[in-house]
């Protein structure tokens, strides 16, 4: 097939889709992902097939559910087979060059290993990636993974005399992992993939058409952009986050102990008595407004490939911008993203700039990430495979998924579009819950047990369970 676009992937991990001026954010300016919506599909309701970064990650990568792909926990050692069809190996198959620059995070990370005082060795994960189909890896594998582990960037980092500061700034419990950068703007790890991806790029010189997965690791926490972006977030509106009085009361709330105390979502680590409700106002303040900073780091990077990919490949390209998952970011006083089915997490931004598409078109048919690599594949003009994705042109032609689902360990959610359905098992109990999605969009009222949402409850249970039938009974 001749003429086959270059095809460009670029994800930031954990990012709201309100954050970006292209989805009505204001708090900071966005004009390069912008300027990249001013051409591109834009969906409204987009959705990550898991709350967890390795299991959304290994979704988009197949084009299959967790359940589907198996490496559906963060902390259980599961890893996808390199046999099983991905993004990289079937691309390759079709005839492209293949690259991956930033983080992969296919593999959990083996937390029980990190020492605060020493970076560890790390090739047998780079060489894990590399099996997955890949031809070139720069791999800067999460912020605190490259304190952790010793992968190119840390590397790097720590040539250039940086990395011990930032490994303190990261071990550092005391200040709720909101800190600025401890080194020049340039050696943030976001800068340093956008430069690494934007310079491959520019110097790609195989006859072959590339595809490129560009991934940042922010704005995931810790929130540490450097200080001269803090300056770029409009102040007064950086807010704290919208919240109910009384709303997680009821102890069968999936995240009551999140929030009085116990434990359970990645804030209340180190919220003082591990309760995110014992944060102080001018805590959400500082994390929101970093979080925003590091936001227009990324955009100003976004810039740096989309210029890039413009002058190397002019419109022989296609670039789809989405995220792995989003941020609570101080929504029902929470924020990391463990265990959470809320919109603020699961409906995430995605632009997809494909070829014949010039001006911004917007659509509110439910998508899934799952429908990236069958779209990439049409676009390569490669074999169709039985994935549980489809391809976004072919979902919008039918108006939309009728139901969106997320997975992970012990967790399971459903959504029509008009009710969520959410349920988790884990050490601490089991949970249901059931979100009226027209009548309360912020998500603050259970009604799980309501007698007057008793069929649509029904209704998506017996989604999930069709869902699940087809692995249990092929």
């Amino acid at each position: 097939m001749v003429n086959r676009p270059a095809i460009v992937l670029i994800t930031a991990d954990e990012l709201r889709k309100d954050a970006l001026g292209c989805y009505g954010g204001r708090a900071v300016d966005t004009p390069n992902v912008d300027r990249l919506a001013a051409r591109s599909l834009c969906f409204e309701r987009a959705y990550a097939q898991s709350p967890w970064c390795m299991p959304s990650r290994c979704a988009i990568l197949t084009g299959l559910y967790p359940h589907n792909h198996g490496a559906y926990s963060n902390f259980r050692p599961l890893r996808l087979s390199p046999a099983l069809p991905n993004l990289y190996n079937l691309l390759r198959q079709a005839g492209y060059g293949t690259a991956h620059v930033g983080k992969c995070h296919y593999a959990p990370v083996p937390y029980q290993r990190t020492r605060a005082t020493e970076t560890l060795p790390y090739d047998d994960f780079r060489e894990y990636y590399l099996s997955l189909g890949l031809e070139h890896l720069d791999l800067q594998d999460d912020k605190q993974v490259s304190v952790w582990f010793s992968d190119d960037y840390s590397r790097e980092l720590a040539a250039a005399g940086h990395l011990e500061a930032y490994r303190a700034e990261v071990w550092n419990g005391r200040n709720g992992k909101v800190f600025a950068f401890p080194g020049p703007a340039e050696w943030h790890p976001d800068a340093w993939v956008g430069s690494r991806a934007a310079e491959w790029i520019r110097a790609y010189s195989d006859p072959r058409p590339p595809f490129v997965w560009v991934s940042f690791s922010g704005p995931h926490f810790p929130f540490d952009a450097p200080s001269r972006y803090l300056d770029r977030v409009q102040d007064s509106l950086v807010g704290r986050g919208a919240f109910r009085e009384g709303e997680f009361d009821d102890p069968n709330r999936m995240h009551h102990r999140s929030f009085h105390g116990g434990g359970g979502i990645e804030g209340s680590g180190s919220a003082p008595g591990r309760a995110c409700k014992n944060y102080p106002d001018s805590y959400w303040h500082a994390l929101r407004k970093a979080y925003f900073a590091n936001v227009a780091l990324i955009d100003e990077q976004v810039g740096h490939v989309l210029d890039a990919v413009a002058e190397r490949f002019g419109a022989d390209a296609a670039v789809i911008f989405t995220a792995d998952h989003g941020e609570m970011l101080g929504q029902h006083r929470l924020w990391g993203k463990n265990a959470c089915a809320y919109e603020d997490v699961l409906n995430v931004p995605l632009l997809a700039c494909l070829p014949g598409v010039t001006a911004r078109r917007e659509s509110g048919a439910q998508v899934a990430l799952i429908d990236l690599l069958p779209t990439c594949l049409r676009l390569a003009g490669a074999s169709e495979q039985a994935v549980d994705g489809r391809d976004l042109l072919d979902v919008l032609r039918d108006g939309g998924r009728r139901y969106v689902y997320s997975e992970g360990e012990g967790f399971v959610s459903a959504s029509d579009g008009a009710c969520k359905y959410v349920r988790r098992v884990a050490r601490d109990g089991s949970f249901m819950e059931m979100f009226d999605l027209e009548a309360d969009p912020g998500e603050f009222v259970n009604v799980v047990g309501e007698p007057r949402y008793a069929a649509r409850r029904a209704e998506l249970e017996q989604a999930i369970l069709d869902l699940w039938m087809g692995r249990l009974l092929p």
